[in-house]
C-alpha cells in the first residue's frame, strides 16, 4: 500500500505500534538497541526505514547490513540507547517525542538482547554517516518490505530453526536485522508475529 511520508502515515504507524502486544521478557543477556528509523524515501515521497552497511574496520560484524544501534550503556533505556546510536552513527538528533514504540526483544547467538525502537525522523533531518562505523546508509521503502516475496526462509544443518532472509538489491540480509524488519512489516499489517526463534546464519553467531 502507499505510505506517503506525512503526519497521517505517522499516526497510522503509531496506532499499529500501539496495538502491538509485546512478547514476554526474554532471558537476561547483555542489552542492546536498534532504531527502526522512519523517514522520507526521497525519490518516491513515500516512507522508508534507514539501513546501514557497517564499516569494514569494525571489530565485530564488519561489512554487514544493520539497523543503526549498539549496546546499551549503564542506566540507559533501550529508547535512550537507540537515539544515542542514531546520533553517533548517522548524525540524527531525535528526542523522546520521536519514539513511536518498542518491538519484541531479539536474543542473538552472540549473547545480546536487542530491543527494536521505532522512531520517526523529519524528512529534512540531515543524515551525516560516521565513516568509522558506517560504510553507507540506505533508505528502504516500506513498500519494499511489504512485498509478498520480500522475505524467504531456509534451513541450515547447524540448527532446527528457520533462517530468515530479506531480499535487498540482489543480496540477502539475515537475522537479527531481517527478523526485526520482518516483525515491523507484520506490525504494519496488524499482526503480532514473533521472531525470536528465527535463526541467524552461522557467520553471525560470533
Amino acid at each position: 500500500m502507499s505510505r506517503p511520508f506525512d503526519l497521517a502515515t505517522r499516526r497510522n504507524i503509531a496506532e499499529r505500534c500501539a496495538a502491538f502486544v509485546e512478547a514476554e521478557p526474554a532471558p537476561a543477556l547483555k542489552r542492546a538497541a536498534v532504531a527502526v528509523a522512519l523517514t522520507g524515501a526521497e525519490a518516491s515521497g513515500g516512507t522508508a526505514l534507514l539501513l546501514t552497511l557497517r564499516a569494514s574496520g569494525l571489530r565485530a560484524h564488519s561489512n554487514q547490513w544493520a539497523l543503526p544501534g549498539g549496546r546499551c550503556d549503564a542506566g540507559e533505556t533501550p529508547a535512550d540507547a537507540a537515539l544515542r546510536e542514531l546520533h553517533e552513527e548517522l548524525g540524527l538528533e531525535l528526542g523522546a517525542g520521536d519514539v513511536l514504540s518498542l518491538l519484541d526483544d531479539y536474543p542473538t547467538r552472540s549473547g545480546y538482547l536487542i530491543t527494536p525502537v521505532v522512531v520517526w525522523a523529519a524528512s529534512g533531518a540531515p543524515i551525516s554517516p560516521n565513516p568509522d562505523e558506517v560504510a553507507s546508509v540506505h533508505r528502504i521503502a516500506l513498500a519494499d518490505i511489504e512485498h509478498e516475496d520480500a522475505f524467504s526462509f531456509t534451513t541450515i544443518p547447524e540448527s532446527t530453526r528457520r533462517v530468515i532472509r530479506f531480499h535487498h538489491e540482489g543480496d540477502f540480509i539475515h537475522a537479527p536485522t531481517a527478523a526485526l524488519i520482518y516483525q515491523f512489516r507484520e506490525v504494519l499489517a496488524g499482526r503480532d508475529t514473533r521472531v525470536a526463534e528465527l535463526e541467524q546464519p552461522v557467520f553471525a553467531w560470533k
